[in-house]
């Protein structure tokens, strides 16, 4: 082999590349290597070295002459020590310790080559062990060397130039240069000279970064001078991070997840910074944080000697001899000792400095106008610091711990701030901080007397506010005393305490101050006032908020002054109480109306999973870039930031808490690194952090004291109840105002009624495990009285009034959360009692109606919701009704709720809270309790708009947070009121709780808008900020935004309160409780359970049952659901199995009941009806065949006669015949002579045509020219006097044509006279209509022949044209057209004339053809018509003939078929008889029977055989108890279960045994998809073998694509197995678990993920679990049915049997299963024969008698049956010879069996002894294969049983450990016995238990 696969990448093989693995397993960090890695290492164990011969051979080569015996001095110091001195996490003394000796004493050597060796060897152990020990263990230690060493003299060593150098560095860092510290400095130096990594240890306040920075600065300023380790110093610089702020990838570089890019990380950029580095000078990389394995490991390398960065790119960097790596750390008890190892060790100790160094430098900084007051401060500290802090650690609690150097700091802070005034501005000596104007001689005057006062406040508000109440009071005692005893001269008021009281100084501390307040300064006396002297009366105006309410207390007033000043003067202030005290709300009030406007304030909270990252980019995100590497506010602003909740971050596996370093990070360096920029330092500028914290505890942790330190402390402690008193009573007074006197003047009772129910809740009712959320803060007290507030006063009339609305608020609040009815009741009876005492009235007359109920829901679509008592319940009912149909016609998901009472006090309840503003409400109950269902209804009803996620399979936390960014901008910039609606099935990530803290506790998430955003919140906030009388900057206006937010969005969370994940998510985010409030969803009532049952029942219409049945049905159901309960409490007490009954599963009884009655009963009926009509049939058959033989004798008479008819007729029919033919040829003659004359006719007539048709043409064109003209073309030829020729000519011509005569007129020759037309013409034309219409009528068949010849002379005229004419007259043009066809008509006429007479005579002769031919027709008609008569009667003679031939023929084959249906069916006549009578009993019977079923399916699927018997046993008898009809052998599989389909199941593997036919059952008819339990595999394999055929996908939650195979499957109804899945599943598979479909555009779909996808009905889900007992929760319970297919006793051993018989005989077992398989196919097919007839005889309309294919099928099938009926019986006796021989085989099957269950037993004795179904069978087979072989059987069945019992307890043994190989041998044989009977199972009880019937007791034997 030469290359290889490693990581998916191929590499080629190097046989001279090893690996070699070094380890020191088991303790932090480290793990040990799995086996079958080690297992390919060849193992070598390394032995602790003999260390005093590796030094003794090291000191020789370093030049000493006695290395033997230093040798031996060194290791013994070291075994002393280790012995002898206290165990300290950072005490080392293993070989790397003496190595450290060694190489230390080899310098000394080199520069002091003279010096005595005892000398050097003693000062190489103390320079490498001194500066590590402890002040106690260092005594120790002297002693120890100076035994070792006894006549050694030490000589103190000179550092001379590093020493001065060292003080210097000192004063000029304003620090004191006391002794031990320069001492612990030299000390450090000298470790940096030894090893190049070190560890600076020791508590806060040590001094730790002190000590480096003065050593650096030492040795910068000694540059090139000769050092004691004899190289010249060399500056040094420093590069510090925190490598807890960050993650490790950003720490050391990583590669990215998706894309493989190697990011680099903050070190190994500055580690390569600096070995690039060409100078000299020392690099220290100081590691600031927290030390854990986590990290310091990777540093391994570079701690060691090769000093490597090895990187995971593969890039290993070797560091330069001036880098040296320190870390700073507070202790090291969770580093490893390797690493603790390998690096030299400085502990520091905060005894070594005391407090006194610290005010000492502060004294020295004072401003010149107090220095003259410094003894007078010196004396005060020394009177009073360090005493006061002893009596503090002795005498007083802190609310969080606190050091004393913290403590001496804070209080050196706070008196600071007095002196503000007096500090010179920067750059003038007489401006001062206090104004421009120098102060005044006489305030500097007044300074004297305020010294002590000032002292004095300063040391109440920082060493006496870290403490409690009654600390409070021990602390003003003591105070009070002291200063008595010191005569101070200002003392304190003698009333309350001295916190009570605050320094009236006359203004001089204040910054500004105008000239009138200065001149009155000098007159005021300096006092102590208490801080409510000067509040000005409390003014609540009508229309505030309740949120916006603040009334100032003692508390308020004076934490709100003290933080004040702090922050004015730039001073970190961390405020510590317990949650409801106060702290966010007086610090965010400061912040926002308080300070001054240069303060911009930004929020943020943290969690338990808030990230330093995130921290990082929240702050980052809101600074702007000053300079290169410098940013902050805007300039002239100062950010402050608060940190609410500060110690909610999780602690890491070892401790840290990323987030908090990272805020320790600013306090320490004021900055952090850039995380873009790799290894750019980012310096934060005016900048300042607030925080607040609750003690920790309860999911809050410790925070580290490095951070605290930087804090001045001020506690928020528990409220007095007179601030209580106040606070609550001035709000209740000022909505009381409008009451009646007598009510409003009880209000102080009132309030302190709420006080005292209040407290005694929080101290009665305290959270356990079981009731996490027991947790009661002020707040739970203010929604108290918020909820009272939403009622208006002025309806209140009453004492009455006023306390029913309290109770009902008080339920509200704190009842509500209550888990059980024993705490609700005690809550109840408080009250009561309360009422009694307080106000003397009883319970019963002020609440009235049960349930209690306040609603503001009862007009709907009313604009002014009025909230008040609802008394009217059936009304409510009615318009809750009215809500949720109205809900359902606009919702796509529609809500099929029940509403009765204990739905409707929920929907109550949560109306309610989402009508608050700042209203949130935690629904905590089981999943399917109707959390959402109720909060959607409620949204509806209160018209808000209900959001809720979502999930898909890409879902995660990008489209979280844009879901979030959509619902808040719609409740921030659109002000609609939203309710989130968010449920903990939901929680992908846990960052989404974290959001949601954040949106509940600020009603923000850090950095979720984008800048485009940002400006449209800013534009939209603008105009509302400004009419609040409010600047427009930023803060304001995205203040006014989150608190727009927060009051119109309320989330709802509904989760389920089972097991430790809810109460982690309790505990890490506090918001969960503190600002919702909580409802708790009980189990349902019984009288719920009656009325959902009574509503599912009525709306069955085919139940049709009596009054008394459905009484019965409703009880069952409320019985069935609480005995499933009781069963499931002794199902996990028994076997530990967890079975959760939620209303879920009652909804899924109702719901498969109703669909199994209706089916049931149509199935019944349906069967009844077929049997009952085939019998009905059958017995009309019989009477049939009677009738059948009289039809017959009476039809044969009547054939004869017909016969006799039908002959003659036929005679008479062949005579007419022949006449009829004779005529016939007659008239086809006369008819052919007829067709010839009219051909001749017509031809003639055709040829006239032709000649007309020559004429017409000149006719017709003549004749429209005539119409063409009109009266005035006529007019105007009759007016002319001197007519043209043309004209002339066509009017003698038309003359001429219609014979008028013409004038006679003289001509040309004297004497001469000639005809003359024009005059006769004109008169012709003198009426032109009627001249026109003559030519039209002109008669032209009848033209004179002189008139012809007349015009004949025109006709030949050429000027007589139409042309010629056209030229003189139109009218002319047409007349001589006319004329002109007339004189042409006339000669065809006359051709055609000859013609036409010979067509009239042709025409005539035709005619009288005619006549001859249609009277030859009439006869030929008449003769035709007598034939036909006879015809029909001869055809009707046959018909007749031929209807009693068939109906003969017909009858006797009915009575044939008739015989064949009695004789066929004779058998089942009897069978049918008795099925319908049976059928009617189960239809009668079988509501309780299919109810029965119905609880199976929807219950009993998770338990295992015998609970299920005891269960249905009990139903059974319970269904008796309430009348409800059953059936005697009532039970799943009678009633539902169908042979031949369990016969299928079977064969396809499903164990034979009752329970798993059972889960078959269940499987076919439950309506929700299942899951199997199913650790032996059994019901995997069923499902795959049945659904083979079917094309099954099978998946894993596993696959990368599983939801894509699951998704085509949905789309193409295949089956789906989903394989192996764990106690959760997957929530992008809700919807197909739901069922969630809907209509898309007709047809169904369904939204899987993103897509909506086509839902085939077809599609089945199956899902398997190989877990041998999971724990579901409710919520997984309610959306699957869970099926428990563990192996069964009896089911294991049909399947050993099984393969023991096909072992031992195959022949017999293959019979077997053959016979199995024909038996079941034969079986059916009977079936279907059976149902075959029946069907066809129900089918069969009329008498069955009738139906040939009924009557075929029968014979068939008869034949089939009896064939069948044979083989079964055959089939059946076959079966029981083989069983018989079977059943000898069945000792081995229950031997086996025995022993299959108690290897499966192992595992509860450790959960690695698991052991498979399919292991167990292959041994049982070797064990049959090897076993003695025996002819004789029962010889044969001991030689298995006994090898295989040894085989399986040697196989199982290897496996076992020693310890419990005994234990399963003694297991082994007691169970045999157990079976065999031999073991007293009363004796066998005492045995492990010790317990014995008292009954069954022996008596003493020596009694």
């Amino acid at each position: 082999m030469d290359r290889f696969m490693f990581e998916g990448v191929e590499i080629a093989l190097v046989a001279s590349c090893a690996v070699f693995i070094t380890m020191n397993p088991g303790y932090a960090g480290r793990t040990e290597l799995p086996d079958n890695l080690k297992a390919l290492f060849r193992p070598v164990s390394m032995m602790v070295p003999d260390y005093a011969l590796i030094a003794e051979i090291s000191l020789f080569s370093f030049g000493f002459s006695d290395a033997k015996t230093l040798s031996k001095k060194i290791t013994t110091t070291f075994k002393l020590s280790s012995e002898q001195l206290s165990a300290q996490d950072h005490y080392d003394f293993g070989m790397r310790a003496v190595k450290s000796v060694i190489s230390a004493a080899g310098n000394l050597k080199r520069q002091n080559p003279t010096m005595d060796e005892e000398l050097i060897a003693l000062r190489a152990i103390q320079d490498v062990n001194v500066p590590k020990f402890l002040m106690d263990d260092l005594k120790l230690f002297n002693g120890i060397v100076s035994d070792l060493f006894p006549s050694i003299k030490e000589q103190p060593v000179d550092y001379g130039a590093l020493d001065s150098s060292l003080k210097t560095a000192c004063s000029k860092l304003n620090i004191s240069d006391v002794p031990e510290f320069i001492h612990k400095c030299i000390q450090l130096y000298e470790t940096t000279v030894v090893r190049h990594g070190l560890m600076l240890v020791g508590p806060t306040g040590s001094g730790k970064t002190k000590c480096y920075e003065v050593l650096q600065k030492a040795m910068t300023m000694l540059k090139g001078e000769m050092s004691p380790a004899g190289t010249p110093f060399e500056p040094v610089k420093t590069f510090i991070l925190n490598p807890k702020s960050i993650t490790m990838g950003q720490l050391y570089g990583e590669f990215d997840a998706m894309t493989h890019e190697w990011t680099d990380g903050i070190l190994s950029t500055l580690i390569r910074l600096g070995c690039a580095a060409t100078d000299e000078d020392n690099k220290w990389y100081l590691f600031d944080g927290p030390v854990d394995a986590v990290w310091i490991e990777n540093m391994n390398t570079v701690l060691d000697d090769n000093k490597k960065l090895c990187l995971s790119s593969g890039e290993i960097i070797k560091l330069a001899e001036t880098m040296t790596m320190m870390f700073e750390v507070a202790d090291l008890a969770v580093a490893s000792p390797a690493t603790v190892s390998r690096c030299g060790m400085v502990y520091l100790e905060p005894g070594i400095l005391g407090l006194k160094p610290f005010v000492e430098c502060w004294l020295k900084k004072l401003p010149d106008p107090i220095y003259d007051h410094k003894d007078q401060l010196e004396t005060l500290f020394t009177q009073y610091l360090e005493p006061f802090i002893e009596f503090m650690r002795e005498n007083l609690k802190e609310i969080v711990p606190s050091m004393d150097s913290n403590l001496t700091f804070s209080m050196l802070k706070l008196i600071e701030c007095f002196f503000t005034p007096f500090i010179p501005k920067e750059g003038g000596q007489r401006r001062w901080k206090g104004g421009d104007k120098p102060i005044s001689e006489e305030k500097l005057a007044r300074i004297v007397e305020l010294i002590e006062p000032w002292f004095f406040f300063s040391l109440v508000w920082t060493l006496g506010s870290t403490t409690d109440n009654d600390g409070r009071k021990k602390f003003d005692k003591h105070l009070r005393e002291k200063m008595k005893e010191n005569n101070v001269k200002l003392q304190f008021p003698e009333e309350g305490l001295v916190y009570d009281y605050k320094l009236d100084d006359g203004d001089i501390s204040k910054t500004k101050v105008d000239d009138e307040e200065t001149e009155a300064a000098v007159v005021k006396e300096v006092c102590w006032k208490n801080w409510l002297s000067d509040q000005p009366e409390i003014h609540i105006p009508r229309d505030a908020k309740f949120a916006d309410i603040i009334v100032p207390t003692l508390d308020t007033v004076r934490s709100s002054y003290v933080l004040e000043i702090l922050l004015e003067n730039r001073k970190t202030v961390l405020c510590v109480g317990p949650t409801g005290t106060g702290k966010s709300l007086a610090i965010s009030d400061k912040l926002l109306r308080g300070m001054g406007k240069e303060y911009l304030p930004e929020f943020m909270t943290f969690s338990a999973k808030t990230s330093a990252n995130q921290t990082q980019d929240l702050i980052d995100g809101k600074l702007d870039k000053r300079r290169k590497g410098v940013f902050g506010p805007p300039l002239g602003k100062y950010f402050i930031f608060f940190i609410d909740d500060m110690n909610m971050p999780a602690l890491e596996v070892f401790g840290a808490q990323p987030p908090i370093e990272l805020v320790r990070q600013w306090m320490d360096f004021k900055g952090w690194y850039d995380r873009k920029a790799i290894g750019d330092f980012r310096k934060l500028v005016d900048v300042n952090f607030v925080c607040a914290m609750g003690p920790p505890g309860g999911g809050r942790n410790p925070v580290t004291a490095r951070l605290t330190r930087h804090f001045n402390y001020l506690a928020f402690t528990e409220l007095e109840e007179q601030s209580m008193t106040k606070i609550f009573g001035t709000i209740y007074d000022w909505w009381a105002v409008t009451m009646p006197r007598n009510v409003s003047s009880a209000s102080t009772t009132i309030v302190q009624t709420c006080i005292e129910v209040f407290k005694t809740i929080t101290t009665q009712l305290l959270p356990t495990p079981a009731k996490s959320h027991y947790t009661f803060n002020l707040r739970d007290l203010s929604k108290v009285i918020q909820g009272m507030l939403m009622m208006e006063a002025d309806r209140i009339k009453t004492m009455e009034d006023v306390l029913r609305l309290w109770y009902h608020e008080s339920c509200r609040v704190f009842q509500d959360r209550l888990v059980n009815d024993e705490d609700r009741f005690w809550f109840e009876g408080f009250c009561k009692k309360k009422m009694t005492e307080d106000f003397n009235l009883k319970f019963e007359d002020v609440v009235t109606t049960n349930p209690l109920l306040y609603g503001d829901f009862m007009v709907p679509s009313s604009d002014n919701k009025v909230y008040c008592e609802i008394t009217d319940h059936e009304k409510m009912v009615k318009i809750l009704d009215e809500y949720l149909e109205d809900y359902n016609q606009i919702t796509t998901a529609k809500m099929n709720l029940v509403l009765f009472m204990d739905a409707i006090r929920h929907v109550c309840r949560i109306s309610r809270i989402i009508r608050q503003p700042l209203g949130n409400a935690l629904l905590l109950g089981m999943g399917g309790s109707g959390r959402q269902s109720l909060t959607r209804l409620a949204s509806h009803m209160a018209e808000y708009d209900c959001f809720q996620i979502e999930l898909s399979k890409n879902y995660g936390t990008t489209e979280w947070r844009d879901d979030l960014k959509t619902v808040m901008l719609k409740a921030g910039l659109e002000n609609r009121s939203m309710v989130f609606l968010f449920s903990d099935t939901q929680i992908k990530s846990e960052s989404f709780l974290e959001d949601l803290n954040n949106i509940l506790n600020s009603g923000d998430v850090p950095n979720i808008y984008s800048l485009d955003e940002l400006d449209s919140i800013y534009t939209a906030m603008k105009p509302i900020v400004q009419d609040a009388g409010m600047q427009p900057t930023k803060t304001n206006l995205f203040s006014a935004y989150t608190k727009r937010v927060k009051s119109n969005l309320h989330t709802v969370v509904t989760m389920s309160p089972i097991g430790e994940v809810f109460r982690a998510r309790l505990r890490q985010f506090p918001a969960l409780v503190n600002c919702c409030t909580i409802d708790w969803f009980s189990e349902w009532p019984d009288d719920a359970l009656r009325s959902v049952a009574t509503r599912f029942l009525n709306d069955i219409p085919d139940l049709d049952a009596d009054d008394k049945v459905m009484e019965g049905l409703v009880m069952m159901c409320q019985e069935i659901q609480s005995t499933v309960h009781q069963y499931s409490l002794k199902f996990l007490a028994e076997m530990s199995r967890y079975n959760y009954v939620t209303p879920t599963s009652y909804l899924e009884l109702l719901g498969i009941f109703s669909k199994l009655i209706g089916m049931k009963k149509e199935e019944l009926r349906t069967a009844r009806k077929r049997t009952k009509t085939g019998l009905d049939k059958l017995l009309t058959t019989a009477e049939e065949v009677s009738k059948l033989q009289e039809e017959l004798e009476t039809m044969q008479p009547l054939l004869d006669e017909a016969v006799q008819e039908s002959i003659v007729t036929m005679e008479k029919i062949t005579k007419d015949t022949i006449v009829a033919n004779e005529t016939k040829s007659v008239v086809q003659k006369e008819e052919a002579q007829a067709a010839d004359k009219a051909r001749e006719t017509q031809a003639i007539a055709d040829d006239a045509q032709r000649d007309l048709n020559e004429a017409l043409p000149a006719l017709d064109a003549a004749l429209a020219s005539l119409k063409s003209l009109n009266k005035g073309d006529v007019v105007e030829v009759r007016a002319m006097t001197r007519p043209p020729v043309g004209v002339v000519m066509v009017i003698e011509a038309v003359c001429i044509m219609k014979g008028v005569k013409p004038k006679r007129v003289p001509g040309e020759k004297p004497g001469e006279k000639k005809d003359d037309y024009w005059d006769p013409g004109k008169a012709l034309l003198s009426e032109p209509a009627k001249f026109l219409e003559s030519l039209f009528k002109f008669d032209k068949d009848n033209i004179p022949e002189s008139n012809i010849s007349k015009i004949q002379p025109y006709i030949d005229d050429e000027n007589f044209t139409v042309p010629a004419i056209a030229k003189v007259s139109k009218a002319c043009t047409s007349i001589c057209q006319w004329v002109r066809a007339m004189h042409k008509y006339h000669f065809v006429s006359k051709a055609v004339a000859p013609k036409r007479e010979a067509l009239r005579v042709a025409t005539e002769e035709l005619a009288e053809t005619q006549k001859i031919l249609d009277a030859a027709k009439a006869r030929l008609y008449d003769v035709e018509q007598g034939l036909a008569t006879l015809q029909a009667k001869y055809d009707d003679c046959v018909r007749k003939k031929e209807e009693l031939e068939f109906k003969t023929a017909e009858c006797k084959a009915r009575l044939g078929r008739a015989d064949k249906l009695i004789g066929g069916l004779a058998g089942e006549k009897i069978r049918w008889q008795e099925s319908v009578e049976k059928l009617k009993y189960v239809i009668d019977n079988i509501v309780g029977d299919v109810l029965l079923a119905a609880a199976n399916v929807a219950y009993l699927g998770p338990f295992t055989g015998e609970y299920r018997s005891e269960m249905v046993n009990k139903w059974i008898k319970l269904l008796d108890v309430n009348f409800v009809p059953h059936t005697d052998d009532s039970s799943l599989l009678g009633t539902l279960s169908d042979p031949v389909k369990v016969r299928s199941w079977q064969i396809a593997g499903l164990p034979k045994d009752n329970l798993s036919v059972e889960n078959g059952v269940i499987v076919q008819f439950s309506r929700r998809w299942c899951l199997f339990i199913d650790p032996q595999g059994q019901a995997n394999k069923w499902i795959k073998n049945m659904e083979r055929d079917n094309g099954i996908d099978i998946i894993k939650l596993s696959d990368r694509d599983f939801l894509r195979s699951l998704e085509n499957a949905i789309r193409f109804g295949k089956p789906c197995l989903l394989e192996n899945v764990g106690e959760e599943l997957d929530p992008a598979l809700e919807p197909v678990l739901l069922k969630q479909t809907f209509k898309q555009s007709g047809s169904t779909v369904i939204k899987l993920g993103d897509a909506i996808i086509p839902y085939h009905e077809d599609f089945k889900f199956y899902i398997t679990t190989k877990l041998p007992n999971p724990h579901y929760t409710p919520e997984v319970s309610t959306k699957v049915t869970l099926v428990n297919f563990t192996l069964s006793p009896s089911g294991l051993e049909d399947q050993l049997l099984g393969i023991a018989v096909a072992e031992e005989r195959p022949d017999l077992e293959e019979a077997k299963n053959q016979l199995i398989i024909s038996n079941a196919k034969m079986k059916g097919e009977l079936k279907e024969i059976e149902d075959k007839i029946l069907y066809k005889l129900s089918a069969s309309e009329g008498s069955p008698v009738d139906d040939v294919d009924l009557i075929v099928t029968l014979d068939a099938s008869k034949i089939k049956s009896e064939e069948i009926k044979a083989k079964v019986v055959v089939a059946e006796q076959t079966e029981k010879d083989i069983d018989q021989t079977r059943s000898q085989y069945i000792p081995v099957a229950v031997n086996t069996q025995i022993l299959f269950f108690c290897v499966a037993d192992l595992s509860n004795i450790d959960p690695m002894y698991q052991y498979s179904l399919e292991w167990f069978i292959r041994i049982f087979l070797n064990g049959i294969a090897n076993a003695e072989r025996s002819d004789n059987l029962p010889q044969r069945i001991k030689n298995i049983n006994e090898y295989f019992t040894f085989s399986l307890y040697s196989n199982v043994c290897r496996s076992l450990f020693e310890k419990h190989k005994l234990l399963f041998a003694f297991l082994l044989s007691t169970r045999i016995l157990t079976h065999e009977g031999k073991i007293n199972l009363d004796e066998w009880r005492f045995f492990p238990g010790r317990w014995y019937p008292q009954d069954k007791r022996p008596t003493k034997p020596c009694s």
